[in-house]
């Protein structure tokens, strides 16, 4: 009972913020998802990156082996879920990067948050920006059959991951008031992002429920279990293992579904797979942190 009490407490303000979003729109008030985006993303989210790993709360060593970890399992997901798509005939464009990446921002920030306070957030930052980097290169290289890895690199997000990191390495010490004043700003992210992912889901039409059913129950399945055994290969301690499996094991990102109409791949079955698979983090994701928590 404590355990599922604690669980809830957890998951309960993620879920009851997106779903705000949710309702929202369903009353049928206006929320223009494309300003709160770039708000977010270009200077919210990055603040709460720098201040997240320059704050000096995560040790250097670990969040080095996190990174090792993070990118040994994406290497790995992109050849199983490549399999998969072959095996099922499934659209590559389509697909592939879709099931590889999850919500590791909307989603998986504010659960390390709430799961393992702010030493797991600086850890989450941590696999959301490799995954951002990974998603704007490989992943948009996927969707549109060719891409410039380049792209990333004008990213806010990622010169904020590069600066944070340059301090946490180096041990710097960044002036209280510019730190205060960073942090203040970064606070706007996770309530943002969260109240977007529940816009988003609302105004998707999802289509053939059946097959992205199934495949979102194999991506969760796969994205756990490879993130599981990687981070024990890589000895992980309990707190980036357990950030590690519930960053991989969140829900197809809304990004995937932007990126699938921005380059023209099928967009309709990517908002399946983002509802439905959103839809079984709610069950799937309090079971996951039950183990770690």
């Amino acid at each position: 009972m404590t355990l599922a009490f604690t669980v809830l407490t957890i998951v309960a303000p993620v879920f009851l913020l997106a779903s705000i979003g949710f309702a929202w729109v369903q009353l049928g008030h206006d929320y223009d998802t494309a300003f709160v985006s770039r708000l977010a993303m270009n200077l919210a989210v990055p603040c709460l990156v720098f201040v997240a790993l320059a704050q000096g709360d995560i040790d250097a060593g670990a969040a080095g082996r996190l990174t090792l970890a993070t990118l040994s399992t994406y290497a790995a997901l992109f050849l199983v879920f490549w399999a998969l798509c072959r095996v099922m005939s499934l659209d590559l464009r389509t697909f592939w990067a879709p099931l590889v990446f999850g919500n590791t921002g909307n989603l998986g920030l504010p659960l390390a948050l709430f799961a393992f306070g702010e030493t797991g957030l600086g850890y989450a930052v941590v696999v959301f920006s490799v995954t951002a980097i990974l998603q704007f290169t490989i992943g948009v290289w996927a969707v549109a059959g060719g891409g410039n890895p380049l792209r990333a690199l004008r990213e806010p997000m990622v010169a904020a991951t590069l600066l944070g990191a340059l301090v946490l390495w180096q041990g710097w010490t960044v002036p209280e008031v510019a730190m205060n004043a960073l942090g203040l700003v970064g606070q706007m992210g996770i309530p943002l992002m969260l109240l977007t992912l529940g816009v988003a889901v609302a105004r998707m039409q999802p289509t053939g429920i059946a097959r992205m059913s199934l495949l979102s129950v194999a991506k969760i399945v796969i994205c756990a279990g490879l993130g599981l055994a990687v981070g024990l290969y890589f000895g992980l301690d309990d707190t980036t293992l357990g950030v590690l499996v519930v960053q991989l094991a969140t829900p197809v990102a809304v990004s995937s579904y932007l990126l699938a109409v921005r380059y023209g791949a099928e967009a309709s079955p990517v908002a399946g797979l983002v509802v439905v698979s959103t839809a079984m983090s709610v069950v799937a994701l309090p079971l996951i942190l039950a183990a770690f928590v």
